[in-house]
């Protein structure tokens, strides 16, 4: 167990009796703890977290959930989701909970060799051996870690291979608004928010125990949220995808996205799992809102997450500091897609700064706005001035800035970086997006200006001054205005990261740093993230090939996949490489996150006019983008001049 600098773990903290933890992991011992001695980072598999609960005595209504996470335990542990999840189920009363996570490729090839099985975590209860294998999904370049998982599990790969013995295999998260590439192998998708729609769930599973897998199937599919793969037809058309519900099923198409009204209200654990090995986010992490009204017209998150939802300070900065004094963490994580957006976020780090001071526990906000506002916020803050700060433009000229809706003028920029620089910071990282729509040469060296900018007002302040830029191509992502555009092939994006690169050599002289996402993983991400049905069988042909940790450099091969393709006859680049029509059927048309078709489409207008798009939120007039606004109000009262949505 890893120590603590702030104290040892508390006597109220719920963590299981040694003896049953030690009766676990001798059983899990049996077949893993011999192979664990040649791997890298063994801890990945430990387990023996503070905070874990035992498992519940079996019984016939208890439904045994494992939460399972598509890669290494370092980043499955920093999903702040897991975390909710797992404390939730445990909290039912016919619900259970364990967790699994990818093993790297080493202990892959060892357990094959063994013929050891996948099993649980904590319990090391089988795989085979769950009512239910719910997987997470974050990221399209992860999906090929879920075939290894079921295959190591002993759990058929495909739905329609696998019998009455098997566990319902289930899928959740944002991969589940575009589910289609990887349907065949998932035998229902909770489509929303998990606090809201898992009860749900695990209730329904508990009343159909002793019923067929198909019984079941249709019982969950009558869940306003849950899409069932098996009940749902797609016929492939001239005209795009289109989907019906299957002779005899009740599916209602769309499926709608479940969410909490409230998150004061919403379920939301007293301790959270405090991990025995080091995590990529290392640190209580708490949600101080969800949604955005922004708009930025790339952003998926931003889109299907609305509307937007504020937890109340007072009662969270209490939970913060329960959370602290619980774990023993040493820092504190205020997560949303703006931290600073947040309406209370000045009074709550007021709240909070003096008592976490006091306890050396260090306060961080994960994004920042380009503002000024957001950087002196940042900078009451002392354990923020520790590290270096970051800023995502997005593009690099105004014109490419408008097109995407992102808000943020050069005045912006020098004000937040003049700012950044005199209050103390002297590292600042960029982030940036090439390939966008309408892209130029010019938006192109927009980004080499704009990083010379701010290298130049750094060394007008600062004695030593580092600035460091990170380029990522653009993916169209489904679900928002820009789900209908081409994505560049990967000669181009490879031709404008060095393009950009040589500039700023060139003008940094070695003191910029630069990196760009591998231009073939973005490629293979857009194909998976706005495919159809017809892209399992490559799926499955690159894992038969070797295909695992995609989203990994080291591991990742795109010969493979591009045999796997030719082998199945498909054509990567038509899901990527043509601008979609707007009357196309989409893939994921029978999937409704909260934002319409028409927003979408008025959206991707007003980009093509390169027309900023107002944020609801401070402005009071609702954009009628379908997400009902219970932040703001805007959609349930008039307001002069704006739209009225009853």
């Amino acid at each position: 167990m890893r120590c603590r600098k702030n104290k040892a773990a508390p006597e109220s903290l719920s963590v299981p009796r040694e003896g049953a933890v030690q009766s676990a992991l001798f059983e899990f011992n049996d077949g893993m703890w011999p192979l664990l001695s040649n791997v890298k980072r063994s801890s990945r598999y430990a387990g023996c977290e503070y905070g874990i609960i035992p498992p519940k005595e079996d019984g016939g209504s208890v439904v045994r959930f494992c939460l399972a996470f598509p890669d290494v335990y370092e980043i499955g542990m920093s999903y702040l989701g897991f975390q909710i999840l797992y404390f939730l189920l445990k909290g039912l009363p016919c619900g259970d909970a364990d967790r699994v996570y990818c093993p790297w490729t080493d202990l892959e090839e060892q357990m094959r060799a063994q013929g050891t099985p996948l099993a649980s975590l904590e319990s090391g209860r089988p795989l085979r051996d769950f009512d239910v294998l719910g997987f997470t999904l974050q990221y399209e370049l992860s999906y090929s870690n879920i075939l290894t998982m079921l295959d190591l599990g002993e759990i058929p790969l495909l739905a329609a291979d696998r019998g009455e013995s098997d566990p319902l295999v289930a899928a959740g998260g944002v991969g589940a608004l575009a589910p289609e590439p990887i349907a065949p192998f998932i035998d229902f998708f909770c489509v929303g928010e998990g606090e809201e729609l898992l009860p749900e769930v695990i209730a329904r599973l508990s009343e159909t125990k002793g019923l067929s897998r198909s019984e079941k199937l249709r019982a969950l599919s009558e869940i306003e949220g849950v899409y069932v793969p098996s009940l749902v037809e797609c016929d492939f058309c001239v005209d795009g995808v289109r989907f019906r519900s299957a002779e005899g099923s009740r599916s209602a198409l769309p499926v709608r996205r479940r969410i909490v009204d409230s998150l004061d209200d919403a379920f939301f654990p007293e301790t959270l799992l405090v991990p025995s090995g080091g995590i990529v986010h290392d640190r209580v992490a708490v949600e101080l809102f969800r949604g955005c009204t922004r708009g930025c017209r790339f952003c998926q998150a931003g889109m299907v997450t609305r509307p937007v939802r504020e937890r109340s300070v007072r009662p969270l900065a209490e939970r913060i500091v329960s959370l602290v004094e619980k774990t023993g963490w040493e820092e504190v994580g205020l997560l949303s897609l703006a931290s600073c957006d947040y309406s209370g976020i000045a009074g709550l780090v007021r709240e909070l700064s003096p008592v976490l001071a006091a306890k050396n526990v260090k306060l961080s906000l994960p994004s920042l706005r380009m503002d000024a506002f957001s950087v002196n916020l940042a900078a009451e803050m002392e354990s923020m001035r520790r590290g270096g700060i970051t800023f995502a433009p997005e593009a690099g000229t105004q014109r490419l800035r408008d097109v995407i809706n992102k808000g943020v003028s050069d005045e912006d920029f020098e004000t937040s970086l003049r700012t950044a620089f005199s209050k103390g910071w002297d590292r600042v990282k960029l982030y940036f997006m090439m390939g966008l729509p309408t892209e130029t040469e010019e938006d192109l060296e927009g980004i080499v200006r704009l990083t010379e900018r701010a290298y130049s007002i750094g060394k007008g302040i600062k004695k030593r001054v580092q600035v460091a830029v990170s380029v990522a191509g653009f993916v169209p992502k489904p679900h928002t205005p820009f789900q209908w555009e081409a994505q560049l092939p990967v000669d181009e994006l490879r031709r404008r990261g060095r393009y950009v690169k040589n500039r700023l050599n060139e003008v940094g002289r070695g003191k910029i740093s630069l990196k760009y996402h591998e231009p073939e993983q973005t490629f293979l991400e857009g194909v998976f993230a706005r495919g159809d049905r017809r892209l399992a069988p490559v799926l499955l042909a690159a894992w038969r090939k070797g295909a695992r940790f995609d989203g990994w450099t080291e591991t990742f091969s795109f010969s493979r996949w591009m045999e796997a393709f030719e082998e199945a006859g498909i054509d990567p680049h038509w899901y990527v490489a043509r601008e979609r029509s707007l009357e196309e059927g989409l893939p994921w048309d029978h999937i409704s996150a909260g934002v319409s078709k028409e927003f979408l489409r008025r959206e991707r207008l007003r980009s093509r006019e390169g027309a900023l798009s107002p944020d609801c939120r401070e402005d009071g007039v609702c954009s009628v983008c379908g997400a009902a606004c219970l932040a703001c109000g805007a959609c349930f009262s008039p307001v002069e001049g704006g739209d009225v949505r009853a």
